[in-house]
């Protein structure tokens, strides 16, 4: 996610629903004409769009540019590392958390085993 170090010099999100191109630009320190190209490289990154075609951001939004800008401009990344970065990253937690349940399924599992096996036996 984004460095603590960048949030120090960009502005609090404010408690807002959602948001203007002008607003994220200033809350992000981009400005809007890089949001609507990142918009087209990041497909994970989708404002609402309303009367005229204007773009409505979400707290979700802001918060997914500014690591986009922190990837790029921080850390260096191209377009398509960011990208990937972005994938991965959505793709290991997921992993790690289908990892975690399945520990669980299969702890479950043995003592449901253990538990019956005892039955079992007492029963003959």
């Amino acid at each position: 996610m984004l460095e603590p170090t960048n949030n120090n010099e960009l502005p609090a999100i404010p408690g807002k629903r959602y948001f203007t191109i002008g607003e994220v630009s200033d809350l992000c320190g981009v400005k809007s004409h890089v949001l609507r190209y990142w918009e087209q490289e990041f497909p994970n990154l989708k404002p609402m769009k309303r009367r005229g075609n204007r773009r409505y951001y979400q707290r979700q939004d802001v918060l997914l540019i500014r690591q986009i800008r922190s990837l790029l401009y921080d850390s260096g990344y191209t377009i398509s590392g960011a990208r990937q970065k972005l994938n991965g990253e959505e793709a290991g937690e997921d992993h790690a958390q289908t990892n975690l349940l399945v520990k669980q399924l299969i702890g479950e599992l043995e003592d449901i085993l253990h538990t019956i096996k005892g039955i079992s036996v007492k029963s003959v």
